[in-house]
């Protein structure tokens, strides 16, 4: 902790607070931060308002729900293939917790322009870029493709991206050989379909998949939902994350991401939840699915979620599979309908000689919100 008698009472950092498909995160830059380890984490949590115990973060930049509370730090690349590090961190809203375990595919899309607008990608095209991005938290590469306006990424256009309002630039993210991403299997257990005991819904039925970040994957209808429930109707519904929480535990455990300990108190943010349901009829949307991410009930899809929910669609035998209604062409694209509207997935499989995803597709569109400087309280750190 800094000596409070000569240090002014609040630290200035520099930061640019950036949206990201449908969350928004601040963006750092590493040399700016502290060595990993407590000090950094105490500034970060610190600037985003963490932990509070209303879980408003009223005193810092988070938002208080778990796709406005994110952060990104951004370095030179310590990898061959790459033109940065990028570094994902999810932190807890009432607790001073900051988990690095997974990726958040809408902050990935924020990478790419970020990287061109400081600076520290140089392309080789006036009019495009494409920035080779290693996510440290993975160890995966995500390759971000995006148009250009004197020397920035453009953010106008005509791409109307579900959750957020009015058009602008597409984003194009490949994310290359996306499986395994935290557990080293597209299929942690081995196996297509696994029964967990839990302590809310006693023996239930899932799939276990790991593809961009680890996902279990379960019937509404085994929680005794319809699947098409609000956001809102699922919070409000009696111990019902509660009880879905027992889930997400059991599975981190049988997973091998964590212990249960670790997963109630620490690793709060994997595995991401996917209560899945045959699409509506009438539209363009293969399933539909309410995801619960950090213990909360997603407005919308995380997108790693979403590519391990399209992949996992793409496994015979899994419950994705079984639910969806595919396309009778398997080089189309996939749709996922959710609360905000639909998210449209293109994910490659290769079965032989050995299940594999080479790579998952989306597109997004991310902006620059605000830059400057954010202030920490130094007791804070």
């Amino acid at each position: 902790m800094p000596d409070l008698h000569k240090t002014p009472p609040q630290i200035a950092l520099r930061a640019v607070y950036m949206r990201g498909g449908t969350s928004r995160a601040l963006f750092f830059h590493e040399n700016d931060l502290p060595a990993a380890g407590t000090a950094r984490d105490n500034m970060i949590l610190a600037a985003m308002g963490s932990p509070d115990p209303h879980k408003r973060q009223l005193d810092g930049m988070g938002g208080g729900i778990s796709s406005l509370s994110k952060i990104a730090i951004i370095g030179p690349s310590t990898h061959a293939d790459a033109d940065i590090d990028y570094t994902f961190g999810q932190v807890a809203i009432d607790a001073a917790v900051i988990s690095y375990k997974g990726n958040c595919g809408n902050i990935s899309s924020a990478v790419g322009p970020f990287s061109v607008d400081e600076g520290l990608v140089k392309p080789a095209s006036t009019t495009q870029a494409h920035v080779r991005i290693h996510n440290t938290n993975t160890g995966k590469i995500i390759v971000a493709r995006f148009a250009l306006q004197n020397g920035k990424a453009a953010i106008t256009g005509d791409f109307v991206l579900d959750g957020v309002a009015g058009t602008a630039n597409p984003i194009a993210l490949d994310f290359l050989n996306p499986g395994g991403s935290s557990t080293g299997h597209v299929l942690p257990t081995g196996n297509v379909h696994d029964r967990l005991e839990t302590d809310g819904f006693g023996i239930i039925d899932v799939s276990l998949i790991d593809v961009s970040n680890p996902v279990v994957c379960i019937r509404a209808s085994d929680l005794g939902l319809s699947g098409h429930e609000s956001p809102v109707e699922l919070s409000n519904a009696p111990n019902l994350l509660d009880r879905i929480e027992t889930v997400r535990v059991a599975a981190a455990v049988k997973m091998g991401l964590c212990c249960a300990e670790e997963a109630r108190t620490t690793l709060r943010n994997l595995p991401q939840i996917a209560i899945v349901s045959p699409p509506p009829p009438g539209g363009n949307a293969h399933i539909t699915v309410r995801m619960i991410s950090a213990g909360q009930a997603h407005l919308a899809t995380p997108l790693t979620g979403g590519m391990c929910l399209a992949s996992a669609m793409r496994i015979p035998g899994t419950i994705a599979h079984q639910t969806a209604k595919l396309p009778a062409d398997p080089a189309l694209p996939l749709n996922i309908c959710h609360p905000s509207g639909t998210l449209t997935v293109d994910a490659t499989l290769i079965t032989k000689p050995e299940l594999n995803i080479p790579s998952v597709t989306v597109y997004r569109s991310a902006r620059r919100l605000m830059q400057g400087e954010v202030l920490v309280p130094a007791h804070r750190i």
